[in-house]
């Protein structure tokens, strides 16, 4: 647990001191738009979320931070979950997206956390995850002004964040551009031993 809870003090005015423009590139890497359900996971206020109502039937915003999520709960088309990553209140299967923009690096436990966004994705569904690519010095700055908060933060370099899915139904490719980088993973639908290479029984 981080010393100070910092995201409850901010959530009020986050909005407006993070400024995040949400691209069309992260949208085209969710593949929207889906009929299907989206896990904003460790989504705080809903800033990125609310660009892609309207895209998919539904949007749940899942965050620790009781004062992020109440700014959420403001924005029209948000479901707001109180939920540690680490042990999501959610059953199997149950996310065909679930997006993560700057979060894992936050999280106590990375490890359990991508465990976890695995175990709520269908299979064919696809996690997007977007994180500051530390392997930039403008990055690896930033990661020591947040120690220096006291925040519980622990940068992963993209290729790093992708052997968090070693899976054999996983398929995982890492995209950088500029300071960002995307890791995208998707679960691949394995049919029945009685299937043929064409999917035909």
């Amino acid at each position: 647990m981080p010393l100070i809870d910092h995201f409850n003090l901010i959530a009020p005015h986050y909005d407006r001191v993070i400024q995040v423009e949400v691209t069309d590139a992260l949208g085209a890497l969710l593949d929207l738009p889906l009929e299907g359900r989206l896990l904003d996971a460790g989504g705080g206020t809903g800033r990125i979320a609310q660009a892609f109502v309207g895209r998919v039937e539904q949007i749940i915003v899942a965050d620790a931070s009781l004062g992020m999520l109440h700014v959420a709960a403001a924005k029209p088309n948000l479901i707001p979950a109180c939920a540690w990553i680490e042990a999501l209140p959610f059953p199997d299967a149950c996310f065909d997206r679930i997006l993560m923009v700057d979060a894992l690096h936050h999280l106590a436990d990375q490890k359990r956390s991508a465990a976890e966004l695995w175990r709520v994705l269908r299979p064919g569904g696809r996690v997007v995850i977007q994180e500051p690519d530390v392997r930039r010095w403008q990055v690896k700055l930033l990661a020591l002004a947040e120690k220096a908060a006291l925040m519980r933060s622990h940068f992963l370099a993209p290729q790093r964040i992708a052997a968090l899915f070693d899976h054999p139904d996983a398929h995982v490719h890492v995209v950088v551009q500029d300071l960002l980088a995307w890791v995208v993973v998707e679960k691949h639908v394995f049919y029945s031993r009685h299937s043929t290479s064409n999917g035909t029984t």
